[in-house]
């Protein structure tokens, strides 16, 4: 069956469905961004907001769904100027996180653009999406290069597509909407800035909203065309609705005390840029003319603040969005009833539509929750939004006191920490040091993973470096290796004209490198040599620094833990630093050091991984002073045998040697030469520590197999 889940039958969701029905109101508000956990609805919501969505008026024919009332001049399909005008339902186009360039942007056939001089253009999604929605599913997992052309088409309104001199241009203007779960990772701030609003759903703790959501999503399952019938009602109500408000929106006024109100709270939130000023006057614009009235007030100022700014707020990486309501409730009371102070000699502002979009008036109701015959009572059904890591606990009454310079482990004994560990000498986790910079990490030799911004690779975008046969469609055109490929058969061929005489035999497609990312996974010493507070201190921000630098290279980041008698998985491979950083505020120190275990376990981790992405290579980062103490009766014997495990598998690593004080034993650099890797000091992974702007580090050590990383200074 191909009936949708009906928006109305949706069960609570306030936030979400009010956010989804303004962006139907005013398409100008720019797009919805739903985060959330798994299993909570979010593209069950969107897809069904399709069906809510007016006719579309466009040009008969036309691949690019011009409107007959101002078709584009551009256009591929084009003129239009007698084409007849026709109608169709609004799109919900769905870009896969897999999906190609090509897919995307749209296609061009080379062979008939080089032999007969013809623009063959095939279109993509973005042309598909123009005038109505493009839904992204885990769009925080979107490669990059795909991000690329959607932030250039939703900043432009058109895409366009160049390839060997051939060029074609069309309009692409779309809502654009995604849905994400944070715990797979972020997004990057240029894309995240150009959702127009965000929300945070989660599934409801109330046990006759639970019932109610299961009993619906059956019945559905069971007779979708059943289901659908018995809320067509629903849905024609809310429909109607829409499509008033819509008639209403240019009568709504966004008044000077409103538009005050809006401008201060970004202000006192310290949004970056203007556009959330634009995107709160848009929303609240649209919450009149929602709740029916013609005028913006102080709510409908407030209600567009909590959708358009938690996600504007992020300062890096591991800030949770959200907002203070405390602060917000204060700025607005500030300002209520203020007139904006201008220049007297500046010209007024005119009320109305402004920069592209509709602006105005009143008001912010919540849409009708569209309860059909059996429904039941909502309560809020969004959870507050996971709180980012508390503050760490408070020291001990004791400070630590620096390692003695020797084998053996000296911090197996008393502590004045928290911990619970048996005989484990736990302490509480103290809080890192502030993020540097860091040097580049990178595998050696040329890959073939996912992009990213690491290491060296074979990749769909990047510098061209040869070309080959193309293997099934030609998707990146050498054209001097093709036009060397078929100028010797010209004669052959009967060549008589200016045009080339082309076979498919004769295309070669690019071969391009670029960076792609990678795995890195870190294994952190939390044993007692480590526990001292200052060390524990300046290991944790050195590895979030690291951490820091895998966000903005894409990589998959894991946690290895080891410490005691054995080592554990704190994280297993993920794209959210965010879950790694989290898990490293939390981290607990003491005991003895099993380092073999540790080598071990990451051995096991990445052998793991290797069957899941085989394509992504991985770099190990050992975090340790190199001491091993436990782990069996000769532990320094047993640490070695699985560092060379390592090597012999050609996995690229590096040693982060934590010794401190004047006299040190060089055991972190003696662990490194075993991997086969390089053996960095917390001072050296600073990138403002380095002289010189490149620098590899190799391991000398003759006929090992192992891989050794590469380290890069940033220019500054």
């Amino acid at each position: 069956m191909n009936a949708r889940y009906p928006f109305t039958a949706v069960v609570g969701m306030d936030d979400l469905r009010l956010a989804l029905l303004l962006n139907a109101v005013s398409p100008a508000v720019g797009g919805v961004l739903v985060r959330g956990e798994k299993g909570t609805a979010k593209s069950t919501a969107v897809r069904a907001l399709a069906e809510l969505l007016p006719q579309v008026p466009v040009v008969a024919g036309c691949r690019f769904s011009c409107d007959p009332a101002s078709p584009d001049p551009g256009c591929p399909d084009g003129p239009h100027d007698t084409a007849p005008a026709a109608e169709r339902p609004a799109r919900m186009v769905e870009l896969p996180v897999g999906a190609s360039e090509d897919r995307l942007v749209g296609a061009l056939d080379f062979e008939k653009a080089l032999a007969e001089g013809v623009k063959a253009f095939e279109p993509g999604l973005l042309a598909a999406a123009h005038r109505g929605i493009l839904y992204v599913d885990e769009v925080n997992l979107l490669s990059d290069h795909l991000i690329d052309h959607l932030l250039d088409a939703a900043a432009m309104g058109s895409s366009h597509v160049e390839r060997e001199g051939v060029s074609v241009r069309h309009a692409a203007r779309f809502l654009l909407v995604g849905t994400m779960n944070p715990e797979e990772g972020e997004l990057r701030p240029q894309l995240l800035d150009r959702f127009g609003l965000t929300v945070e759903v989660a599934a409801s703790r109330e046990p006759a909203q639970r019932v109610e959501v299961v009993r619906r999503r059956l019945a559905f399952e069971d007779d979708p065309a059943a289901f659908a019938a018995r809320w067509a009602g629903e849905e024609s109500a809310l429909r109607a609705r829409i499509a008033a408000a819509r008639e209403r929106l240019p009568q709504v006024v966004l008044g000077d005390a409103a538009l005050l109100q809006i401008a201060a709270t970004c202000a006192a939130f310290e949004v970056d840029g203007m556009r959330a000023d634009i995107v709160m006057a848009r929303t609240a614009t649209a919450l009149a003319a929602w709740a029916d009235r013609t005028e913006v007030d102080s709510e409908d100022v407030r209600q567009a603040a909590l959708l358009a700014l938690p996600h504007r707020r992020r300062r890096n990486p591991f800030d949770a969005p959200g907002l203070d309501e405390d602060k917000l409730d204060e700025t607005l009371e500030r300002f209520k009833g203020e007139e904006p102070q201008g220049d007297p000699d500046d010209e007024p502002e005119p009320d109305g539509p402004g920069d592209g979009g509709p602006d105005g008036g009143p008001g912010g109701g919540v849409p009708p929750q569209g309860e059909g015959p059996d429904a039941v009572p909502d309560g809020p059904a969004d959870g507050p939004a996971p709180e980012a890591p508390g503050p760490d606990a408070p020291a001990p009454d004791s400070p630590g006191t620096a390692p003695a310079p020797a084998a053996q482990d000296t911090g197996a004994g008393s502590d004045a920490g928290s911990g619970a560990g048996s005989g484990s000498g736990e302490r509480a986790a103290v809080a890192a040091a502030e993020p540097f910079r860091t040097k580049v990490l990178s595998v050696p030799g040329l890959g073939e993973g996912a992009a990213g911004r690491r290491s060296r690779a074979r990749t769909e975008q990047g510098r061209t470096t040869g070309s080959v046969r193309p293997r099934g469609a030609l998707t990146k055109l050498h054209l001097t290796a093709t036009v060397r490929a078929a100028a010797p058969h010209q004669r052959a061929r009967g060549r008589s004209g200016p045009g080339l005489v082309l076979r498919r035999d004769d295309l070669r497609q690019a071969t391009r490198e670029g960076r792609e990312g990678n795995l890195v996974l870190f294994a952190v010493d939390a044993s007692g040599s480590m526990a001292a507070r200052r060390r524990m201190s300046a290991v944790k921000g050195a590895v979030l620094s690291l951490l820091l630098d895998a966000y903005q290279r894409r990589d998959k980041v894991g946690l290895v833990t080891f410490r005691g008698r054995d080592a554990q998985v704190a994280l297993p491979p993920t794209s959210s630093v965010d879950a790694a950083a989290a898990r490293l505020e939390q981290l607990p120190t003491g005991g003895r050091t099993p380092l073999s275990a540790g080598l071990l376990k990451a051995h096991d981790v990445l052998r793991i991984e290797r069957l899941r992405d085989p394509s992504r290579r991985p770099l190990l980062v050992v975090v340790t002073d190199g001491r091993a103490t436990g782990g069996g009766a000769d532990p320094v014997a047993l640490a070695a045998r699985a560092a060379r495990l390592h090597a012999a598998e050609g996995i690229a690593s590096v040693v982060v040697d934590c010794e401190t004080g004047p006299v040190r034993l060089g055991l972190a650099r003696e662990l490194a030469r075993e991997l086969g890797g390089t053996a960095v000091t917390l001072e050296e992974l600073r990138a403002d520590a380095i002289a010189g702007l490149v620098r590899d580090v190799q391991a000398a050590r003759p006929g090992h197999p192992g891989q050794t990383a590469h380290t890069t200074r940033r220019a500054a």
